[in-house]
């Protein structure tokens, strides 16, 4: 089993990794405290929660050149996803917070040396500048929504920046520092030299777009003979084909929704043409491809779920129906009318909301996970759908851990959000979200329309898209793998008495719900939890556990958390409240030997006893 220091990312020397070495119980502590002993080591964190160092690089860049002394940005790629940060600054912030608040859009030059094939990923960013104080309401905006850039595309428009080929969307929105506005910018083949890895680590300084160190200077942009313009522009061309093939996004992302929608496996040619879109897929009639969305993170799809659901219906309280993911019930909280909040997703919870709905009560959405996370509940679809037909209120399915392979849960929904993140992408190197519309919702029309409106499918970088189709492309395969070595772990777990409690679909008492949206070949996920007699025992678990430990699930290899100190450090009595243990472990199981698997929890167990013992 692989071996992380602490602080070191998850995988190791992965510049763009999602995850982050937290190998001892103390550890997770010290991060939630913000103790240096563990902040000082981190070389990444889970991008909605850490601000990866190539955006932190690139935001610096952007305010010493265009914004005010003392004044932060924090970074999007559109006009539209500033803007909402904007108004949820001014929303939110009191007024002294909100002293020189703005946006700056930074778009691609109109030089003739930029070659078309780069102008149709739309590299652009849109800075939000702010006063120090208000970052912390900048940052909840920036976790809640998942509306930021990716370092990856942090790491594209830095190099353009530096190269002059990154520029003001209006000359209004002049540079504020003189020095820097007067500066040359320099350009020219000869500038790219360094051949470079898009997933090295370091990449801020590797990259097509950016600047070799002593490199000749050939004068500032925009200036020099029409047959430099045109070797530069054919340099840059082969420079950004060699490292990413733009000319395929689009079948990339074509892939990346076939492959949701469960009518495309294993490997594709991006250069031919797709097999034919399966219109009764996932067990819905009038399916097509346009009817999935792809967001930069599955957190952004819940978000856009729930902005889209705002706009095309009449505004109203949403229902957080399970105990929830951290932002889904803060975005439901802050983005709208508020929220109901069912923690336990039980049957009582169900005969409460039948009494409010019986009562008047009336609501946007119902949004759920289905498994929950980390206690693997799965609700009652079949009463919920029966109920939101009878009152009118959309179902938001958040299928991530049960994923698509094993149940399907589009007809019981309105609208299915999921990580792409977790076991879809597996290799914990990309981010990525999917929202998909059921075609036979009576809501589907009013969607359909918000989204043609408002989506903005540049948002998912086109980088980020082909490493997740990359990625996927054995999806399926490795969805049987965990199945079986989740179930043999969950074995191991039950059969020690110092095991207090087994969370997984199979085992638990909601298996009937899942039993009613599982597929014929399906099993019960790749995600368990567990609890330890006690606290002591729970560490000394967690500590002799030899596999990697970290945020995240659904990676290729099997990956440990403390869930709930980290997801719920300030409210641990709250989430007692509801069933929850503080003292929960969390695993999200990989691909590893199963017998490999078996041992190295077995042994972990043997630390139990051990820390039995010395208590005594």
């Amino acid at each position: 089993m692989p071996s992380f220091d602490l602080g070191e990312s998850i995988p190791s020397d992965t510049a763009h990794a999602v995850s982050v070495s937290l190998p001892t119980w103390q550890a997770n502590v010290g991060y939630e405290e913000g103790q240096q002993w563990v902040v000082d080591k981190m070389v990444t964190g889970y991008p909605r929660f850490f601000i990866h160092k190539s955006i932190q690089a690139l935001a610096s860049d952007i305010t010493s050149r265009f914004g005010q002394p003392q004044q932060q940005a924090m970074l999007f790629p559109t006009r539209k996803t500033a803007q909402r940060c904007h108004s949820f600054i001014q929303d939110k912030a009191p007024k002294e917070l909100q002293a020189n608040l703005q946006i700056v859009d930074l778009v691609l030059s109109a030089s003739a040396s930029v070659p078309p094939v780069l102008r149709s990923i739309s590299p652009s960013i849109s800075a939000v500048f702010f006063v120090p104080d208000a970052f912390p309401i900048a940052k909840q905006y920036w976790q809640h929504s998942g509306d930021g850039v990716s370092s990856r595309r942090a790491e594209f428009c830095h190099g353009l920046l530096r190269d002059g080929l990154l520029v003001l969307a209006e000359p209004s929105q002049a540079p504020r520092s003189p020095g820097l506005a007067n500066a040359k910018v320099f350009r020219g083949p000869r500038r790219y030299q360094r051949p470079a890895s898009i997933d090295a680590v370091n990449g801020s300084n590797h990259h097509p777009a950016t600047a070799s160190q002593g490199a000749e200077k050939n004068g500032p942009a925009g200036q020099g003979s029409d047959t430099e313009t045109i070797e530069s522009s054919r340099f840059l061309e082969e420079r950004f084909g060699r490292n990413l093939d733009l000319s395929l996004v689009s079948n990339a992302k074509s892939a990346i929704r076939r492959r949701i929608a469960g009518v495309l496996s294993g490997d594709v040619d991006l250069t031919t043409k797709l097999p034919t879109m399966d219109s009764t897929a996932r067990g819905v009639s009038n399916f097509r491809e346009d009817d999935i969305y792809l967001t930069p993170c599955g957190m952004n799809a819940i978000f856009t779920a729930h902005q889209t659901l705002l706009k095309a219906r009449e505004p109203r309280k949403s229902i957080n129906f399970g105990f929830p993911y951290v932002d889904t019930l803060k975005i439901l909280q802050k983005f709208g009318p508020g929220a109901e909040f069912y923690g336990r997703a039980s049957s009582d919870d169900l005969d409460d909301l039948e009494e409010q709905l019986k009562s008047g009560a009336r609501f946007l959405a119902l949004f759920c996970e289905f498994p929950g996370n980390p206690l693997l509940a799965c609700p009652d679809l079949v009463r919920i759908r029966k109920l939101a037909d009878e009152y009118d209120f959309a179902v938001v399915v958040d299928e991530t851990i049960g994923t698509f392979v094993n149940v399907n849960v589009l007809p019981y929904a309105d609208v299915v959000v999921s990580s792409l993140t977790k076991i879809f992408s597996g290799d914990c190197n990309v981010m990525g979200g999917g929202l998909v519309l059921n075609p036979g919702s009576r809501y589907y029309n009013s969607l359909k329309q918000v989204l043609n409106e408002t989506f903005e499918e540049q948002n998912y970088w086109a980088e980020d898209v082909m490493f997740m189709e990359r990625n996927s492309r054995d999806f399926k395969t490795r969805i049987d793998r965990v199945n079986t070595n989740a179930e043999a772990i969950c074995d191991t777990l039950v059969a020690h008495p110092n095991v207090l409690n087994v969370y997984y679909p199979k085992f638990n008492d909601s298996r009937p719900n899942y039993e009613a949206c599982k597929t014929p070949h399906g099993g019960y996920g790749g995600l368990l939890s567990c609890t330890l007699q006690n606290k002591e025992q729970a560490i000394a678990f967690y500590d002799a556990l030899d596999t990697a430990k970290g945020p995240s699930l659904g990676t290729n290899f099997t990956l440990t958390s403390p869930y709930v100190l980290l997801a719920h450090y300030q409210e641990l009595d709250w989430a007692a409240s509801y069933g929850v243990d503080p003292s929960l472990v969390r695993v999200s199981v990989g691909l590893e030997e199963t017998e490999l698997l078996k041992s190295v929890f077995a042994k972990a167990l043997k630390a139990t006893e051990e820390a039995t013992a010395e208590a005594k």
